[in-house]
C-alpha cells in the first residue's frame, strides 16, 4: 500500500508491504543475482526467475559493490553461506521460530590438512597477502587472477554450511597465481604467501582437507541471513545512533531508503520510501525512517541499500517509483 505523507519540505511516498510472519507456507530468504555473486541483476528480474516456484514480495536487499555485485554483508540461504558477515555492519537472521534477529556477527573460517588448523578469513572474497580464501561455485566460474597465490580445487564441495566439517579432496593443485576453474559442486581454496606455502606442504593432491565455516558469536537457529544495516529499531525504540560503520552523508540526507521490520505477532513489513524527486517524493533520513517503522508497530527493524537501489516489487511487477529507474543490484 502506497501511502504519501505531507511534511514541511514536501511530501515523502513511503510503500508498504505486510506479510504473515516466516513459518508455514511462507519463508523470507534472500536471493542471490543470477543466483552467483559475479553480477547483478534487478529486483523484478529476480521475481520473474522464480515465478515457476512461488509468489514473491520484495525488496532490494544488502548494499554491494558495483564492478562485481558481491554483496556487503552476510548472504545465507538454502543452508549455504555465500558472503560473511561484515563485522562492522548489523547482520539480519531468520531463525528456526521465525523471528528476525538483528545482530552484530563476524566470520572465521578454518582449514585442515596434514598438518594442524589453519585460518581462513575470507569466504568468496580475495585474501590478503599472506591470507587463504575459499571460493565456492556460488562465486561464479573461476577464481580472480592474484599474482603468487596457490589454488587448490577441491571436489567434490558439500554445500558450504556454517558450524559443520566440509571435507574435499584435493583434485588439482594450481601454482603461478592466474585464474582457477570452480567447477559447479566443487570449490576453491586461494592462498598467498605464509598460507600459500602452508597449503603446498598440508594439501598435496590426493589429499582430503576439512575446512570450517564460523559465524562468531555463536548464532543458533539460523535459517537464513542477509546484510544491510544500520539497525534502525531495537524492542520497539527507533535508533538514532548504531554505532555501525556508516558515514553521515550515507545516513543524514533525505534519500530513497529501504528497510524490513517485524511486528509483535511475528508479522513483517518490508518497506520502500521514494526520494530525490521533488514535487513527489523528497526521501526520509535513516533516523526518520527507524521512525516510520516504529509507527507501523515493528518491535525490531533494519535498514537495507538505498538511493537508486531502492525497489519494491511483487510477482515482477514495480510497485514504487525509483529514483532513476530500476537498477540491477
Amino acid at each position: 500500500e502506497p501511502g504519501v505523507q505531507l511534511t514541511p519540505r514536501g511530501p515523502v511516498v513511503v510503500t508498504v508491504l505486510r506479510a504473515p510472519g516466516p513459518g508455514g507456507t511462507t519463508t523470507l530468504e534472500p536471493v542471490l543475482s543470477n543466483d552467483t555473486i559475479v553480477g547483478r541483476e534487478t529486483l523484478t528480474e529476480m521475481q520473474k526467475r522464480l515465478a515457476p516456484t512461488a509468489a514473491t514480495a520484495g525488496v532490494n536487499g544488502d548494499y554491494f559493490t558495483f564492478t562485481t555485485g558481491r554483496p556487503s554483508g552476510v548472504l545465507l540461504n538454502g543452508g549455504r553461506l555465500v558472503t560473511p558477515p561484515n563485522a562492522d555492519r548489523a547482520s539480519a537472521g531468520i531463525t528456526t521460530d521465525g523471528r528476525l534477529d538483528v545482530r552484530r556477527a563476524s566470520f572465521l573460517g578454518s582449514w585442515r590438512g596434514l598438518g594442524g588448523t589453519r585460518i581462513v578469513r575470507f569466504l568468496n572474497a580475495p585474501p590478503t597477502a599472506d591470507g587463504a580464501a575459499l571460493y565456492t561455485d556460488a562465486f561464479g566460474p573461476s577464481t580472480p587472477a592474484l599474482p603468487g597465490s596457490v589454488a587448490l580445487v577441491l571436489f567434490p564441495f558439500p554445500t558450504a554450511t556454517p558450524e559443520v566439517d566440509l571435507a574435499a579432496p584435493v583434485v588439482e593443485v594450481r601454482a603461478g597465481g592466474g585464474e582457477a576453474p570452480i567447477p559447479p559442486g566443487g570449490a576453491v581454496l586461494l592462498a598467498r604467501g605464509q598460507s600459500a606455502a602452508a597449503l603446498t606442504a598440508e594439501a598435496p593432491l590426493g589429499t582430503t582437507i576439512v575446512l570450517r565455516l564460523s559465524i562468531r558469536p555463536a548464532w543458533p537457529g539460523l535459517l537464513s541471513a542477509f546484510g544491510g544495516g544500520p539497525q534502525l529499531v531495537r524492542n520497539g525504540v527507533a535508533l538514532y545512533r548504531s554505532g555501525e560503520k556508516f558515514s553521515t552523508k550515507q545516513l543524514g540526507p533525505r534519500a530513497p531508503r529501504s528497510a524490513i521490520g517485524q511486528l509483535r505477532d511475528g508479522r513483517l513489513v518490508l518497506v520502500a520510501v521514494d526520494g530525490r524527486q521533488p514535487g513527489y517524493s523528497v526521501g526520509l533520513t535513516s533516523y526518520e525512517l527507524a521512525q516510520a517503522l516504529v509507527r507501523l508497530g515493528a518491535v525490531t527493524g533494519m535498514g537495507l541499500d538505498g538511493g537508486g537501489s531502492t525497489a519494491m516489487a511483487f510477482d515482477g511487477t514495480l510497485l514504487n517509483r525509483p529514483s532513476a529507474g530500476e537498477r540491477p543490484i
